[in-house]
């Protein structure tokens, strides 16, 4: 599976690009929608910084709520550090936006662990009021610790996130947050975070508000459900999501014989390499207490080579 669509929704409001300069029709309310900021992947010629200029000068920037930073030149080979500095630079002309997607590109564009991504702190210290964060494409992507008193929901997306990243995100005082949703990946594309990097996140000690937590697209998502299955964050979250990475009935086992889920309105554990008989224990555990269970299998297939090797891959890798 690959991302193949961008996004339509960001921040509840639905995703609108910003207008070309030959694009005469009338534009919606600045506040109405999430504006897509993009330029070209393979053009040389139009810099997003200039796009983002003329949006700038197009739309009533202080009614601005939302911004989705699309493509940049050269995004395989170009961190958007330029597109960074232009958005702290305008942030004085943004004082209504509250939420920013950074990367939103599809494959044919160009694929998640080829997006190189940069320091995203700068995006936190610049807008103190930034209620939602999401990037995409783990390639360089770092953060610092920081406090962050309005921040409410934050997304990583990729194909391998680091570990540094990971840790990072542990280390932030978030005391609004709600909503933390990781793409973990694969080592193979630089995902090198291990168990004991998520233990501050699992302890739920500088996340007092959050109530839906997403660790999902793991190499090692047996592993990570067998620390949920302990973690005492877990007690006060409405909605977990452990899909799309490599779950197998060891760590579905995990997390019946651990911590009571019921109280939980949803469980995501689609795309999975269960058994049925595990299948059949979940359900029969969780859906009479009312527990939105989604377990479909996608397209998770084990790939077996003629010696009996066995071969399992996560939802999004490359």
């Amino acid at each position: 599976m690959t991302v193949h669509e961008h996004l339509k929704t960001f921040h509840r409001l639905p995703v609108h690009a910003a207008p070309h300069p030959k694009d005469n029709r009338p534009q919606p309310a600045a506040d109405s929608v999430a504006w897509r900021v993009a330029s070209d992947v393979y053009d040389h010629d139009h810099e997003w910084t200039e796009a983002f200029a003329r949006f700038l000068d197009t739309v009533d920037s202080a009614q601005v709520k939302a911004i989705v930073v699309g493509a940049w030149e050269e995004a395989y080979e170009t961190d958007p550090a330029t597109v960074i500095e232009a958005i702290v630079a305008a942030k004085d002309r943004l004082p209504a936006l509250r939420a920013l997607f950074l990367g939103d590109m599809t494959s044919e564009e160009c694929e998640i662990s080829w997006i190189n991504q940069t320091d995203v702190t700068p995006l936190l210290t610049a807008f103190p009021e930034l209620a939602e964060l999401g990037t995409r494409g783990g390639q360089g992507l770092s953060l610092d610790a920081v406090t962050h008193r309005a921040l409410r929901r934050l997304t990583m997306e990729s194909g391998g996130l680091p570990a540094v990243v990971v840790r990072a995100v542990a280390a932030c005082d978030l005391p609004a947050l709600e909503h933390l949703d990781l793409w973990l990946g694969t080592p193979d594309y630089g995902g090198d975070a291990e168990i004991a990097d998520l233990e501050p996140i699992l302890s739920g000690a500088r996340l007092p508000s959050l109530r839906h937590l997403a660790l999902r697209n793991s190499e090692m998502q047996d592993q990570v459900a067998a620390a949920v299955a302990a973690a005492p964050v877990v007690a006060r979250l409405e909605s977990l999501d452990l899909s799309m990475g490599i779950l197998t009935d060891d760590g579905a086992a995990a997390l019946l014989t651990g911590q009571p889920l019921t109280h939980l309105k949803k469980l995501d554990l689609h795309y999975n390499y269960l058994t049925d008989p595990l299948r059949d224990r979940l359900r029969a555990t969780l859906e009479p207490a009312g527990v939105a269970l989604d377990l479909d299998r996608d397209d998770a297939e084990d790939d077996e080579e003629d010696d009996g090797t066995v071969w399992r891959y996560v939802a999004v890798g490359e």
